[in-house]
């Protein structure tokens, strides 16, 4: 990478940071990140086994009947040692299709699963004294490529603001085995890869947000209108303020001195 991303660098410092949201947002909780077998829920894992100790982190498997590479979960568990549930969604997601009362959309079958996830994983946090780790990285969220309140959800965000390119360059450094790191990301929900349903790759787009590199002119105009569409996604709910004062808690005095 022309502009010298140092993986160990960033790794500790995030190894650091787990540490410090932790004492700071449940000094005894768990770590619960759900696991895909892809590099972003690999890295995730091992930062959190890194930063907490691998007896706090607990890796949530949620197939969807039958999931092929479900054994790339099951290795990343074994390798870094972390507690493992399996859960499958394959029965909550039919009732929930079954019972609407209308023909749903595509995007609403896709999108139904991840959210059943989120709802899992709090599910576990809740049972397990947990914090449920966000697993989505830049490049996802610049363009929208997360499901609001399914895997764009969680309590803290690792990888939020690293490429995909740079996530993989920490997977190494971790020691993350090279078919966790390089696996093509797959959303497993509608049978193709991230970079098939976009319609680019994930090194064009990085090399755009971090280096200014401009990719073809179509690619260009197709990626800055997914990033325009999806800025509300990356800002907390809007609320109508009336204007009214709030007098009472943390936040609502100013420090004594």
């Amino acid at each position: 990478m022309s502009y010298c991303f140092d993986p160990k660098k960033t790794a500790d410092l995030c190894i650091e940071w787990i540490r410090d949201w932790f004492s700071k947002n449940g000094p005894d909780c768990n770590a619960v990140v759900g696991i895909s077998g892809g590099k972003d829920s690999s890295v995730v894992c091992a930062l959190c086994a890194e930063a907490l100790g691998r007896e706090r982190v607990i890796g949530v498997l949620m197939p969807r009947g039958i999931q092929e590479d479900i054994d790339f979960s099951h290795e990343l568990c074994r390798l870094l040692g972390v507690k493992k549930l399996v859960i499958n969604i394959e029965s909550a997601a039919r009732a929930i299709e079954s019972m609407l009362p209308f023909e749903p959309s595509r995007q609403t079958l896709i999108n139904i699963p991840p959210r059943i996830r989120m709802t899992v994983l709090y599910a576990v946090s809740q049972s397990y004294n947990g914090r449920v780790a966000n697993t989505c990285n830049l490049s996802e969220d610049w363009v929208g490529y997360a499901t609001r309140y399914g895997d764009g959800a969680g309590d803290f965000a690792p990888i939020s603001r690293l490429t995909v390119q740079e996530v993989k360059a920490v997977g190494s450094y971790l020691g993350l085995p090279l078919n966790l790191v390089e696996k093509p990301p797959v959303d497993g929900l509608c049978g193709l890869t991230d970079e098939e349903n976009l319609g680019f790759s994930y090194a064009e787009l990085d090399g755009y947000i971090r280096q200014g590199i401009l990719p073809r002119a179509d690619i260009r105009e197709k990626i800055d209108r997914l990033n325009r569409l999806n800025q509300f996604k990356l800002r907390y709910m809007d609320s109508f303020d009336p204007g009214i004062p709030v007098f009472g808690g943390a936040a609502s005095f100013p420090e004594e001195k």
